[in-house]
């Protein structure tokens, strides 16, 4: 450790800058050499923390802030926060409880994970790929089930339970009030549906919703995807056969794209063979299923940033 004064503040903004640039590594190292000098300065211990949060790295994250945390002499609402992304994300119940209630947020239950209602909000899966954005209920205050159908090259499913980050990148209106966006840091929990992409013609309006509203055991969730993704289609995508109609200004576009989320094929093919027999305006052409990984985190990118940070749009695709 033979850095002198000057080449420690160097490294210092460096290490500030290379956070702002998304050069995570970059700043992993210099929080460490510049926390070599002073092992006791609990800013450094929360931006290595942050930085490894946003790397992912769940357990050095943990130690940094837990360390940040013993460090100050005042309630630190932002380590407090980081502490309890990163040990959600380890599964350290007791510890995520712990710091919580410090925080003064009321939590169901005594132990274990917790299962609660923190509201509707949004999560933008995958952000590090600009991925899409799903409706969420929270069942704590950093996880969420997803209410939507993901897209499958998501890697995401309706039901999965994903970890999200404490801070919000935007709001969106959910139908009766704007909500949070958060962005995700994770998938926890796999959902048991898979996500069966169904491209039917509907003659109107009332076809559709029979279609939506109809249960058949092993089905979780209909969605009409023409309606609720934007920027993307669909049918050319997965190579189903159709023209392109000039539809844009009909009141009613009969080609319809659907996510359904189903325990088995057999279970959509049945809410399908329901839904067309017999009526002469409802015609299923096919039903294609796809399983993708969730695409990996890109080096090089603030990708937390809100867009508001980075002055650019969000041109993630919307799921309403």
């Amino acid at each position: 450790m033979n850095d002198t004064p000057d080449e420690l503040e160097q490294i210092h903004h460096r290490a500030y800058a290379a956070v702002d640039d998304g050069a995570l590594e970059d700043a992993a190292r210099d929080f460490g050499t510049l926390l070599q000098h002073h092992p006791d300065n609990r800013y450094y211990h929360y931006m290595q923390g942050l930085v490894h949060k946003y790397l992912l790295d769940w357990p050095t994250s943990l130690r940094h802030n837990l360390q940040a945390i013993a460090l100050n002499e005042e309630h630190g609402q932002a380590e407090h926060w980081n502490a309890a992304i990163a040990a959600t994300a380890l599964g350290r119940w007791d510890t995520v409880r712990e710091l919580w209630t410090a925080c003064g947020i009321a939590l169901p239950g005594t132990e274990g994970p917790i299962d609660g209602d923190f509201g509707v909000a949004v999560v933008l899966l995958n952000p590090w790929q600009g991925g899409e954005t799903v409706f969420v209920r929270r069942v704590d205050p950093v996880r969420a089930r997803v209410l939507n159908v993901p897209l499958p090259e998501s890697g995401h499913r309706f039901g999965d339970i994903v970890l999200h980050d404490g801070a919000s990148t935007g709001s969106r209106f959910d139908g009766e009030r704007e909500v949070h966006v958060f962005n995700q840091l994770g998938r926890l929990v796999p959902s048991a549906f898979q996500t069966f992409v169904v491209f039917v013609r509907a003659d109107g309006q009332d076809d559709l919703d029979a279609l939506l509203r109809a249960t058949v055991p092993g089905i979780g969730h209909a969605e009409d995807w023409t309606r609720s993704i934007r920027h993307y289609c669909l049918r050319c995508s997965y190579g189903a056969p159709h023209q392109h109609a000039a539809q844009e200004d009909a009141a009613w576009q009969a080609e319809r794209n659907l996510g359904v989320a189903a325990q088995s094929r057999r279970s959509v093919e049945k809410l399908l063979r329901d839904w067309a027999d017999g009526h002469a305006g409802r015609h299923v052409d096919a039903i294609e299923t796809r399983e993708c990984a969730p695409p990996a985190p890109v080096a090089g990118s603030a990708w937390w940033q809100s867009p508001e940070d980075e002055g650019e749009e969000d041109d993630a695709d919307e799921e309403e």
